[in-house]
């Protein structure tokens, strides 16, 4: 596709950002990033394509949500390194059932905009969790025990983990099925409190655990031995 190539792929070291308005009512819907293939990926198909820098993939946008952006124009800037998509918005632009993912005063942190889905069934409980602990990073830590987490020593939060797994192999030893349940939980919270701290997204450990299906758990250890 020749019209990918007006880009200036080189400069911006092959990813540029991307800002998609509403194509009826000019609203700011959310800004992402492309690489080639989503771009080349969005033209082919009219539907808007995107390169996650978390999930270090492409991803369509509403392949988990079915909240597709129908593409109506690509424009480019003068300099070359930033596109405009204008779409056709199905449902809302943004995880938190926001329309747009531009909802919060930078001065007051005030909310101006209201959830208008319940996105927790179209995303999944651990990607909900995954982004509103990312959202609480800069809150008030004597108001929110997440940003306490993040906001506090490296230690104290690695901590937890271990603690947390120390408990869940007693309810294990202990044969206590809701205790088990109530601790994996505990254990997965605090996971995906370091995962945040990193911005790594679960979406890369997915990736991972399906990249292992087909390989025996004596290979894959092999494999880790090996490099």
């Amino acid at each position: 596709m020749e019209q990918v190539n007006k880009v200036d792929w080189e400069k911006m070291d092959g990813l540029i950002p991307v800002i998609t308005q509403d194509a009826t009512t000019n609203e700011v819907l959310m800004l992402a990033y492309m690489n080639k293939e989503a771009l080349e990926l969005t033209i082919k198909t009219n539907f808007a394509h995107y390169y996650s820098r978390s999930k270090q993939r492409i991803w369509k946008k509403g392949e988990s949500s079915n909240h597709l952006q129908e593409l109506v124009d690509i424009l480019i800037d003068c300099d070359n390194d930033t596109i405009l998509l204008k779409v056709n918005q199905e449902g809302v632009a943004c995880h938190t059932g926001r329309k747009s993912c531009f909802f919060t005063k930078l001065d007051t942190n005030e909310t101006i905009s209201e959830v208008e889905i319940n996105t927790t069934n179209a995303y999944g409980v651990i990607d909900t969790l995954y982004h509103t602990i990312q959202e609480k990073k800069n809150d008030d830590p004597n108001k929110s025990y997440t940003a306490k987490l993040l906001q506090g020593k490296q230690n104290s939060m690695l901590k937890k983990i271990v603690e947390e797994s120390g408990e869940f192999t007693f309810a294990i030893k202990d044969n206590d099925t809701e205790e088990i349940i109530y601790e994996a939980a505990d254990i997965t919270y605090h996971v995906l409190v370091a995962l945040a701290s990193k911005n790594i997204s679960p979406d890369r450990v997915k990736q991972e655990l399906a990249r292992r299906f087909g390989i025996s758990g004596i290979e894959e250890k092999n494999s880790r031995i090996d490099k």
